[in-house]
């Protein structure tokens, strides 16, 4: 059954967020980014270290740490990044909407600097 959705959010045991069925979950809240260690069941991605760097790049501070479905709930803004997907805004979770349910300023940063550093070959630069 199609339910509407584009991707499902993935537990580990001990019901953190781990990450998405093909990608890697960031919120932000006030300011700062957050996304699951990779002790939590996160993939140790390319496209989610380069998130990390570009975030490191913009001196937005960004911390590895446990994640819970209700901090996504209530979280000012949400990102995936995935090999294919590369960066995508979040806006909605479990019917419930992520800030003002557009993507956030800080989402929209690190997204330019992303598709500043890719070229058009999809190779990415330093």
């Amino acid at each position: 059954v199609n339910l509407g959705y584009v991707e499902a959010l993935m537990l580990n045991d001990q019901g953190n967020v781990s990450e998405c069925t093909g990608d890697n979950v960031f919120i932000i809240h006030k300011g700062k980014i957050y996304t699951p260690p990779t002790s939590a069941g996160a993939l140790k991605g390319i496209t989610r270290q380069f998130a990390i760097d570009i975030a490191k790049e913009l001196n937005i501070e960004i911390q590895e740490t446990e994640l819970t479905r209700y901090d996504i709930w209530t979280a000012d803004e949400c990102f995936l990044t995935g090999t294919a997907a590369e960066i995508i805004p979040v806006i909605e979770l479990d019917g419930r909407v992520i800030g003002n349910g557009k993507p956030g300023s800080v989402t929209s940063k690190v997204l330019d600097l992303f598709r500043k550093k890719v070229s058009t070959d999809g190779a990415m630069i330093r």
